[in-house]
């Protein structure tokens, strides 16, 4: 099960990475976090719970940024830009600091 999610999870970095060029600068951080989670599994540095919990920000952040969009024709506005790149900062720094604590996959 934690390696079909680990496959889906860089199959989808490596579907969406070449989009990035067309996607808004917050689709843009929602594939680079994406992707530093998949690599963070593939090297061991991610345990499952920390996987877990990430994807689920992660998500949360991109389902947000949807509803945002929808409700706003299509863009995103200065405010709703600043608070998802607030929480993609925050996203960020518990992906590093869960991928360089000592917890390590069995």
């Amino acid at each position: 099960m934690f390696t079909k999610a680990i496959l889906a999870t860089a199959l989808m970095a490596a579907v969406v990475a070449p989009l990035a060029a067309s996607a808004g600068e917050v689709q843009n951080r929602i594939n680079d976090q994406q992707a530093r989670i998949a690599h963070g599994v593939r090297d061991g540095a991610l345990t499952r719970g920390e996987f877990n919990h990430l994807e689920r920000s992660e998500n949360r952040i991109e389902r947000e940024r949807d509803r945002d969009l929808r409700m706003n024709g299509g863009r995103l506005t200065p405010g709703e830009r600043a608070s998802l790149n607030r929480q993609e900062n925050r996203q960020s720094n518990r992906i590093f600091f869960d991928t360089h604590n000592r917890a390590r996959q069995h």
